[in-house]
């Protein structure tokens, strides 16, 4: 784990984690999990480790089947010596709060989660699981999960939150995996929605894995 850290360190911006086949897709039969490896589950738990806050669209959160963002005793142990709390906050954005309140990832929750969405929902049912975030975009999402002394972000996706927040300029970091797979057409990639003026990135590292995957690290470029 020790070699993890230091490749994927804490950072003080919004940090992005996916993983790809080689020709780009983001799933195989609806799911990423085909795409990942031991290599790349480690980088996920490390990134989980080092946030303040992970950030999820409600798409993805529902499809992808989250549960608890628990973590094992070795890195809330990391977290305790580094001067943060012993778990990181789930942030799920959601337009419609289509969520069910007795969904695991919400009721079992170590702690309280936060939903985002645009309007004010009044008195609603995921207020009993969550607190709810009225933020009309991406940019006043992030401002109001700064004010709470959330720093350090890490979005997981789905493709449509990406590119939410890649089209409002909020991304300082991609964490890429690059699967050694030709998934084929049909999958999405790992952002969509409303295209926006090419961002230009920097490479931290690249680095082929034991398992075949190739782990890539992007900054913003200045």
């Amino acid at each position: 784990m020790t070699d993890l850290v230091r490749r994927y360190p804490r950072i003080d911006g919004l940090r992005v984690n996916f993983v790809a086949s080689v020709d780009g897709a983001v799933a195989v039969d609806g799911l990423s999990a085909a795409l990942s490896s031991p290599t790349d589950k480690a980088v996920f738990r490390i990134l989980r480790m080092v946030c303040d806050a992970l950030l999820v669209g409600a798409g993805t959160f529902r499809h992808e089947n989250y549960r608890p963002l628990t973590l094992d005793a070795q890195r809330r142990e990391w977290r305790n010596r580094s001067g943060l709390s012993a778990y990181p906050c789930l942030v799920v954005f959601s337009k419609s709060l289509d969520l069910d309140p007795d969904h695991p990832a919400l009721r079992e929750a170590p702690v309280r989660p936060l939903i985002v969405t645009p309007a004010d929902p009044g008195d609603h049912p995921l207020s009993r699981v969550a607190d709810l975030i009225v933020a009309a975009d991406p940019v006043a999402a992030v401002s109001a999960l700064r004010e709470r002394g959330m720093t350090s972000l890490l979005c997981e996706g789905g493709p449509g939150l990406l590119g939410m927040l890649s089209g409002a300029g909020l991304v300082d970091e991609v964490c890429l995996t690059v699967s050694p797979l030709l998934a084929g057409p049909g999958a999405d990639r790992i952002v969509t929605g409303t295209p926006h003026a090419p961002r230009r990135m920097r490479l931290v590292h690249a680095f082929a894995a034991d398992d075949g995957m190739l782990l890539t690290r992007w900054n913003r470029a200045i």
